[in-house]
């Protein structure tokens, strides 16, 4: 008979484990900054708008410079985003670029609808990237 235990066969022991984790964050860190920097040359600073299903254009530079990446070490997965953009707490220009929709505009007080088509930023700079995922996590644990 073989001289040790099925458990030895296992990945849950701490050896393994203990490995895993930061190879995981180092992993989905690396990720998180590929898709922002993505993201991040994508938008174009002009002052006119982009056209709809193209990456939006950056009129104040407040898009670019507020995404983010981080790793969540509970959920052990990475969140990339933009965050909100104004003081009210109503951010909703980063979520309508990305999907369109509409919202309520004050100007000059009065309140007007407005709709806005999507153009995307964050969904493109991923599928982009996620291609390289594999050969990150290739030899990451040692």
């Amino acid at each position: 008979m073989i001289g040790f235990e099925i458990k030895q066969l296992f990945f849950d022991r701490e050896a393994v484990t203990s490995r895993v984790d930061p190879a995981t964050r180092k992993v989905l860190s690396k990720f998180g900054a590929f898709v922002r920097r993505t993201a991040k040359g994508s938008i174009r600073r002009r002052r006119k708008a982009a056209p709809p299903g193209s990456p939006p254009s950056s009129h104040t530079g407040l898009l670019k410079k507020f995404i983010f990446f981080g790793y969540d070490p509970e959920q052990r997965s990475v969140v990339i985003g933009p965050t909100r953009l104004d003081r009210r707490g109503q951010g909703e220009a980063p979520s309508l670029l990305e999907y369109g929709g509409q919202t309520t505009l004050v100007r000059r007080g009065k309140r007007e609808r407005a709709t806005y088509r999507a153009r995307p930023y964050m969904g493109p700079a991923f599928e982009k990237e996620q291609p390289k995922l594999p050969a990150m996590w290739r030899d990451s644990v040692k």
